[in-house]
Order: C-alpha cells, then structure tokens, then sequence
C-alpha cells in the first residue's frame, strides 16, 4: 500500500505579511479568501481532497470517510483508511505527527502540542489504528515534522516543574523542553519501533522558512499532510 506525504513551508502562497505566503489557516486573521487561494494551491499539489481540523489543543480524534466535513470539529487528530482522501494537520511550533500503516493502509495526522503530547495523543491514535483498523503497532510508521525544538522552547518553571514531575528530569534542560524526545518515548511505549520513528531537526522558531508562534506572534500556519494512494 503506497502511502504519501509531506510538510509544506511558508513559501509558495499568496498571503500578505505577516502570513507570508502560504497560510493555510482561517482562524489567524488572515484575508479568508487568501486562505482558499492556498488550501486550493496545497489540494493541487496533492492532487486529493483535503480535511482538515478544528484544532483545540486536546486529545480527541476523529475517523474520516468521503462523507467527512471539509474542517472536522474539535479534534486534534484525524484517522482513515479510505484512499483519496488526504488529511491534514496545521502548526507553527506544534509538532504535525504522521502516522502510517502501509501494510493495513491506514494514515493519520495528529496535532502534538505541549497539551496534546501530556494528554498523549500521539499513543491514544495508535491505540485508535490498531482497535478501529487491526494494526499491529509495529508495523505503524512516525513522521514528526518541523516544530520547536529544546534549543528554543523554554517553558515557565512552573510548567518544567510539572514536566519533570510528570514525565522526567531527561526532557527538561533547565527551562527548555524537549518535545520531539517526549513523543518519541510515549511512541516506544505504544509499542512503535524507534526505527521507524522519524523527527525532523528543523526548529521553527530558529527557521525562517516555517512559520512560527513563539518567534512572530501573528503568524500563519503550514501543515503535514498524508493521504493513501487510489488502489
């Protein structure tokens, strides 16, 4: 079963500043007819129809067939198995996880957050993918894409108290988080082989290339998407 994928950039779209230029998000404040210039510019790219998520920063996750809405409410990851559907997950610091099955042809994008990886929605999609779809997990791949990374993301002592309370002094370098290793670890407990678990060493706040919250405040978004090729 042939799976794709890919992360877009803030290049390519036509967005004004500070949206510049591919923003593919519609709750930033950007010009909403920008906004479907550049969903439509990604739809052509990928060559499918694209869902996307009414991201909350929780734990929720919903199953996408052909009937699914455009935007899936209230959620933070989306699940299928149907080919010719590609779905999306948007961010800008976030880290956009992929999860694929190639064996069961099954394909997922989860929106990890800070909220979203202490509630581990990382490993409740596996568990959603092996339950809903039969597959094992460790035939389940993980693509973490561009996002902040320990060198940038400090956190309030607070937070990092919690953190190291919660999960580990390894995570946390004084006030910087490691977010990806978190991840990486909670997917090695679902039962994820580290083999085939790959992070991107891109940081989004130190690239200019991506957009980024925690660098520029107003500012769009990029997305990881993943779809099954028609069979």
């Amino acid at each position: 079963m042939k799976i794709d994928r890919l992360f877009t950039d803030r290049r390519g779209g036509v967005s004004s500043s500070p949206y510049e230029s591919l923003n593919l998000a519609l709750h930033t404040g950007d010009d909403p007819a920008s906004v479907a210039r550049n969903r439509n510019i990604l739809q052509k790219r990928v060559g499918l129809p694209i869902r996307f998520m009414q991201q909350v920063h929780g734990d929720n996750i919903a199953i996408v067939d052909e009937s699914s809405p455009e935007t899936l409410p209230d959620c933070d990851a989306i699940v299928t198995n149907r080919p010719g559907i590609a779905l999306a997950v948007m961010v800008a610091d976030c880290i956009p996880m992929l999860l694929f099955d190639k064996k069961k042809g099954v394909a997922a994008a989860v929106h990890a957050g800070r909220n979203g990886t202490f509630l581990n929605i990382g490993a409740k999609c596996v568990k959603t993918m092996v339950e809903r779809f039969g597959c094992r997990s460790g035939d389940i791949y993980a693509e973490m894409g561009p996002s902040i990374r320990a060198c940038c993301y400090e956190i309030s002592e607070e937070m990092a108290r919690l953190v190291r309370k919660s999960f580990g002094e390894s995570y946390m370098n004084g006030r910087y988080l490691d977010l990806q290793s978190l991840n990486r670890d909670r997917l090695l407990e679902a039962g994820l082989r580290e083999d085939r678990i790959d992070i991107s060493d891109i940081c989004t706040c130190c690239s200019t290339d991506h957009f980024s919250y925690r660098r520029e405040g107003t500012t769009g978004r990029f997305a990881g998407a993943i779809w099954i090729e028609n069979r």
